[in-house]
């Protein structure tokens, strides 16, 4: 994360990698203002056997970027809202890198980083069958979810027009 003000947002990412029994790190450190510590991070957190990073930051964001710059493994970037822009001014710095260094960007904010979490198991399932099996039934789970709602929903419409 670009900032510590981040980690409501970026919370989602770390309960999808919880929900799904993966294990994660999570750093706070600037593309700007603390360079030298994101590119030591990266290179460490590679050693230490990180498959992919997930990264969210505000305003330019330019720290998902610096990432990717340095490593060859999977960026998961982030947008996330500032205080002018609402989030536009991340999710175009995040999603526009030159040809060569790929940051996958996700959707601004906390959907976002959710989808994120989810993306960052999906790429660890295509070596993991037990973790690829757990998100099959996790994807049931939503499938039934909007059955459910949308019997309520035609329960709460008849509701609705039988008192008319």
């Amino acid at each position: 994360m670009g900032s510590a003000s981040d980690v409501e947002a970026m919370a989602g990412a770390a309960a999808q990698l919880e929900a799904m029994g993966v294990g994660y790190e999570v750093e706070v450190t600037s593309a700007h203002r603390s360079p030298e510590r994101t590119i030591r991070y990266v290179k460490e957190a590679e050693e230490r056997g990180i498959r992919v990073f997930i990264v969210g930051a505000g305003m330019a964001a330019h720290l998902a970027g610096v990432v990717a710059a340095h490593t060859v493994r999977p960026v998961l970037g982030v947008p996330l809202a500032g205080r002018l822009l609402d989030g536009l001014d991340a999710l175009l710095s995040t999603v526009q890198m030159p040809k060569g260094v790929p940051v996958a960007t996700l959707g601004v904010g906390s959907h976002g980083a959710a989808n994120a979490g989810l993306l960052a198991c999906q790429i660890l399932a295509l070596e993991d069958e037990p973790l690829r099996r757990r998100l099959e039934a996790a994807r049931r789970e939503l499938s039934r979810a909007v059955e459910s709602s949308s019997e309520r929903a035609k329960r709460r419409l008849r509701e609705i027009l039988d008192g008319c």
